[in-house]
């Protein structure tokens, strides 16, 4: 029954618990708005214990704070109570609203359950609503406030001052304290989240700062090259910074490079690789040409960065100076390939040059077509030759239909595939008709040898005779075209390969270089002489490289047999 004071009583108990909400919202931390929260219900609502019980991400139930009596809070804070056994105890004894209050008659059976709780054996009541120690009340949290929401955490109240259980007005203020903590209490997880997002973001911003200074230093002194280039658009390709290094290796500043791309520093021999590595992980070896016009060798390894999460994407392109060890590569090919003596195309190169206008189909077979001889009757894949043997090997692809008698238009079915696929962009070799002169243009093969070298050697010893060798091999490479090849086969042995030739072409051709080796050579103030003996084969498809040079051989001596001894000998 309620008394004439009962009006002030709430009226002192709605100023206690407009402040202790009040506070609420003034703890700094998640972990001192649960004590506040424990804290109000002694200060503001009557009761002399206090629980907090907060939903942790697993699902459980741990308690957070307590108020009201050291020795419960020693033994309930930080244990934790199952799901399981939470959603029992809500779904017994009387619901009074939110609220649910388990009497001492029906609470018993929680008593094992793994609830941590703090409680003590009593008499039974004197008064229908004496509060009992067993009784149990229970204040549930909601994230949107209302039993709608998903469970944040239970308050749960033990020992009213008046040792009585709450009345309608006592529930209405534990149910609505509930109602304001549930709010406080999401707040402010709701800053604690915020604040470690802060924090991670800040410590994030710190490393990324220090990602980008590491870079920036590792970018700007490295030992070797380094560039970025800008990838789609319209400045496609375009460098967009460059390192020290690179701007010394290209003699350019970083102001200048800005206005190029490695399209623009490229050799024109080298566009082709340039554009087959312009992906992730490309890889090229070629030249880039510096300020005083010349080139330089370099290794260039592309990698694709990407400046944000879907922003631009960039190259970036690690440039290395091979300067050095393309010069000794091409010495080591040039060395491979040439007579250390003469600096002419040696014995293995001249056959490897000869071989490759050679193949094993007989001349005279239906679909042999006449050799392609260039502007200056240059022997067509023999500048390829030189270009493997120096390490160049920038140049176009040929493709499987290309014909080089056809100006590069697609070769008929002869030079492509079927019965004939052996033979595919092959330019057959003949040659002309020596009895009837059928004016065909051949592949001359002029072999060359000294006549009377081997006195020289004998009388003045091999320093003169190596002397004579190397002027004979300067006086015979200035005879010949551009395009022809000049070997040393060995010894005093010189072989001529000279394509787009008739006969008459080759015999004066033969004259040409005899009158030019006879001329005295002086050495040391001596003046030697040697004379030469010529022999003029003609490669040919059907022929191999040793039986054409054989062949020209035997006419050499045969040509050598001819003459007298004097004859043959210079004087």
């Amino acid at each position: 029954m309620e008394t004439e004071s009962e009006p002030y009583v709430r009226l002192a108990t709605l100023r206690q618990l407009h402040q202790v909400v009040a506070d609420l919202n003034t703890a700094r931390s998640l972990a001192d708005t649960l004590q506040t929260v424990a804290d109000g219900i002694i200060a503001g609502l009557g009761y002399e214990l206090s629980a907090v019980n907060l939903v942790r991400p697993d699902g459980d139930l741990v308690v957070a704070a307590v108020a009201g009596s050291a020795g419960a809070e020693a033994l309930m804070a930080g244990r934790v109570g199952s799901r399981v056994s939470w959603e029992r105890r809500l779904a017994m004894g009387d619901h009074w609203g939110d609220l649910r209050f388990i009497p001492y008659t029906e609470g018993w059976v929680l008593d094992d359950d793994d609830v941590p709780q703090w409680h003590t054996t009593g008499p039974a009541p004197r008064f229908a609503d004496e509060w009992h120690p067993m009784d149990r009340l229970f204040a549930p949290m909601y994230t949107a406030g209302a039993s709608g929401g998903e469970l944040l955490g239970v308050i749960s109240v033990d020992k009213p001052r008046n040792g009585r259980r709450p009345g309608a007005w006592g529930r209405e203020a534990l149910q609505m304290y509930a109602f304001q903590a549930a709010i406080a209490i999401s707040n402010a997880r709701l800053r604690a989240n915020m604040q470690r997002a802060l924090v991670r973001l800040e410590r994030e911003q710190q490393a990324l700062r220090a990602s980008e200074e590491s870079f920036r230093q590792a970018f700007e002194y490295a030992p070797s090259g380094m560039a970025i280039a800008e990838m789609g658009g319209d400045q496609h390709g375009r460098l967009h910074r460059t390192n020290d290094a690179l701007c010394r290796l290209l003699g350019r500043s970083a102001s200048q490079m800005r206005r190029y791309s490695f399209s623009d520093l490229v050799h024109p021999e080298d566009v082709g690789t340039l554009l087959r590595t312009s992906a992730e992980g490309g890889r090229a070896e070629l030249r880039l040409g510096r300020r005083d016009g010349t080139y330089v060798w370099v290794s260039l390894r592309n990698s694709v960065v990407a400046d944000a999460a879907d922003g631009p994407r960039f190259l970036l392109t690690h440039v290395e100076d091979i300067e050095e060890r393309k010069r000794h590569e091409l010495q080591l090919a040039h060395r491979a390939s040439h007579d250390s003596l003469t600096g002419l195309p040696n014995s293995a190169e001249l056959r490897a040059r000869l071989g490759s206008r050679l193949c094993d189909r007989p001349a005279g077979s239906e679909t042999h077509a006449a050799a392609a001889v260039g502007p200056y009757g240059c022997l067509d894949g023999f500048a390829e030759v030189e270009s493997a043997a120096y390490g160049h090997g920038f140049g176009a692809d040929v493709g499987p239909d290309y014909a080089p008698e056809r100006g590069g238009e697609p070769a008929p079915d002869e030079y492509r595939g079927g019965p004939e696929a052996g033979y595919d962009h092959h330019v057959h070799t003949i040659a002309p008709d020596e009895e009837t002169d059928d004016g065909i243009k051949g592949l001359a093969v002029l072999f060359c040898d000294l006549d009377g070298f081997k006195s020289i050697n004998d009388r003045f010893g091999h320093h003169t005779g190596d002397a004579v060798l190397i002027e004979v091999a300067r006086r015979l490479s200035n005879g010949v075209r551009d395009g022809d090849t000049v070997a040393r086969l060995g010894g005093d042995e010189f072989v001529v390969l000279a394509d787009g030739l008739g006969l008459a072409d080759a015999e004066d051709l033969a004259v040409r270089l005899r009158n030019a080796i006879i001329p005295p050579i002086r050495v040391e103030g001596r003046a030697v002489r040697v004379g030469a003996s010529f022999g003029i084969g003609w490669a040919a498809c059907g022929m191999s490289a040793e039986e054409v040079l054989a062949s020209a051989d035997q006419r050499m001596y045969v040509e050598k047999r001819s003459r007298s001894k004097a004859g043959r000998r210079a004087c």
